[in-house]
């Protein structure tokens, strides 16, 4: 616990390096709020870290797009900082490389890289590039990896009736023994060990994720499950595993359910309602994670820039508000390593309810 509190501590103070991004999307004295909340949740080419004075501090990713003319390879830095104020390419930052590639700054591909034909259109080419989200992405997935692979390793070289662990060993052990006991096997009963490592993987995942998107430098930073796409896809693994695993007494509820015949035939009306609701379970897990971790954050940063919008004020608000707004951010910080936890917790006791649901037999209904 000596450890896990200085480790919080330090995790807390580094949070302040965040003003940093605030400072450099200020023009002309004011904050762009919208532009430092959205370069935080968006995805992006490049991994701003942070700022010092009129110098950026930034991690170049690669760039894998395909063209009309072939492949371009490169660089995040192959693209001018600031778009073109004049022609008729102005507002885009153009790649220092290739005439024809641009990266929009307005439009239907904001922040997305596009191909400019010769009559002003656009077109998004096939773009394969390792943006910020997929940098995250594989951080997140090495250090499940290894969450896993350690205690594996362990319990390989060790007897059941051996000492239990310690360390990160045995944290790792009661966390998976919590989960499994308190929510896979409840919802699932005898299937958990069936469905038991798909669900463990979505609650370690969730929750790395989580807990790597609230330290604010690299290899954190990156909203992970705050990206809708990223959500889209653990909630369309839930939806098929829910559905393929189904029993024929989970699928006669759905298209001849218990209820008066008038219900079901000749306008399907039960039926329909069935069916709609295996959409919006999986909906609402893609949503509510979504949800949840997007608005931590930009309220996080909403209360830092209050320190840069009260700047120019006279020394007593000005003064006073940083303090407030710093401690306001350092308690937000402290409830999101609670949300963190919740919601990877919240999205796997979902994912066990409506895989039981599935799995029901008649004898059991």
């Amino acid at each position: 616990m000596k450890y896990l509190k200085h480790l919080i501590c330090m995790v807390m103070m580094l949070f302040l390096l965040v003003p940093g991004a605030a400072a450099s999307s200020s023009k002309g004295g004011e904050i762009d709020l919208q532009e430092i909340l959205w370069g935080h949740i968006k995805d992006s080419y490049e991994w701003h870290v942070t700022s010092i004075g009129d110098k950026h501090i930034i991690i170049n990713l690669p760039v894998f797009v395909k063209t009309s003319k072939g492949w371009y390879t490169g660089w995040a830095e192959d693209f001018a900082e600031e778009p073109l104020e004049e022609g008729p390419h102005a507002g885009y930052r153009p790649c220092k490389n290739n005439p024809n590639l641009f990266i929009a700054t307005k439009g239907n591909y904001e922040r997305r890289i596009v191909e400019l034909q010769e009559d002003g259109t656009e077109v998004r080419p096939i773009d394969l590039s390792i943006t910020k989200t997929v940098c995250v992405l594989f951080i997140d997935a090495i250090i499940l990896l290894l969450c896993i692979l350690i205690p594996a390793r362990w319990c390989r070289r060790h007897k059941f009736t051996d000492k239990a662990p310690k360390g990160f060993t045995g944290l790792m052990h009661m966390m998976i023994m919590y989960v499994y006991d308190e929510v896979i096997k409840p919802a699932l009963g005898k299937e958990a060990d069936r469905y038991a490592p798909y669900l463990l993987t979505c609650f370690f995942f969730i929750f790395i994720s989580n807990l790597m998107g609230i330290i604010p430098f690299p290899p954190g930073g990156g909203n992970l499950t705050g990206n809708i796409t990223v959500t889209f896809f653990l909630a369309v693994c839930t939806f098929l595993i829910t559905n393929f695993s189904g029993t024929k007494h989970y699928w006669k509820e759905i298209f001849w359910p218990e209820v008066p015949v008038w219900m079901k035939v000749p306008v399907p009306l039960m039926p329909f309602i069935e069916i709609f609701g295996i959409f919006t379970k999986p909906f609402a897990l893609m949503v509510r994670l979504f949800a949840n971790m997007m608005a931590g954050h930009a309220i996080a940063l909403a209360l830092t820039c209050v320190i840069f919008i009260t700047a120019t004020m006279s020394v007593v608000i000005s003064t006073s508000m940083t303090i407030v707004s710093v401690g306001m951010s350092i308690f937000m910080m402290l409830l999101e390593l609670l949300v963190c936890f919740i919601q990877a917790m919240v999205f796997t006791m979902l994912s066990a309810v409506f895989i039981s649901f599935a799995r029901v037999h008649e004898s059991e209904a």
